[in-house]
């Protein structure tokens, strides 16, 4: 483990960390909704939003995937002294970091079961843009509609078909956090 791993969690944890989860709880309840998550300072490639995810959402029961560039040393020995978290392969895991190109085909994750929806993964997608723009998107939370730039739609519409189960979605672009649930209807540009 490198000293590099022991830097860039929260200062203030407390604060910090309830922050962090009320900008998730955010744009979950909220699709199409775009926040500023600061906060942690990870390695590259692991962006300020994806690393606020991971030290608010991740902790030594919960397994992680991760895929392409993200599953590197410094963002491995990072996320396990920050947050204990073991890293497992995709079909074992709670949630994923990685790119969109990294993580498919995404029918590799836990969609939950009839009994258990709950048990389905989350994919923490890193992108190079994040808009209002883009992918129409309708359901829950949404007052009419909204619209958030999707790396592509065929995939979150056969997700949403398996409601209630199915993956969810958090996108990260730098600072800056969106969410997709399995609940929302997302429809083309």
């Amino acid at each position: 483990m490198t000293p590099d791993a022991m830097t860039g969690g929260f200062a203030d944890a407390p604060i910090q960390s309830a922050k962090g989860f009320r900008a998730i709880l955010e744009v979950l309840s909220r699709p199409g909704t775009i926040v500023a998550a600061p906060g942690a300072q990870p390695p590259a490639p692991l962006s300020p939003a994806a690393g606020l995810a991971a030290l608010v959402l991740f902790d030594g029961t919960t397994p992680v995937h991760l895929a392409g560039r993200h599953d590197c040393s410094a963002v491995r020995d990072w996320l396990t002294f920050q947050t204990g978290a073991p890293l497992v392969g995709a079909g074992e895991a709670m949630f994923a970091i990685g790119d969109w190109s990294a993580l498919s085909p995404v029918t590799r994750f836990a969609i939950g079961t009839p009994e258990y929806p709950d048990r389905a993964a989350t994919l923490i997608v890193e992108t190079d843009r994040l808009a209002a723009e883009g992918a129409l998107l309708r359901g829950p939370g949404i007052a009419r509609t909204a619209r958030l730039s999707l790396p592509e739609i065929a995939a979150f519409r056969a997700n949403r078909a398996l409601f209630p189960l199915g993956f969810d979605t958090l996108f990260t672009c730098g600072d800056r956090l969106a969410g997709l649930p399995r609940s929302t209807i997302v429809e083309g540009a």
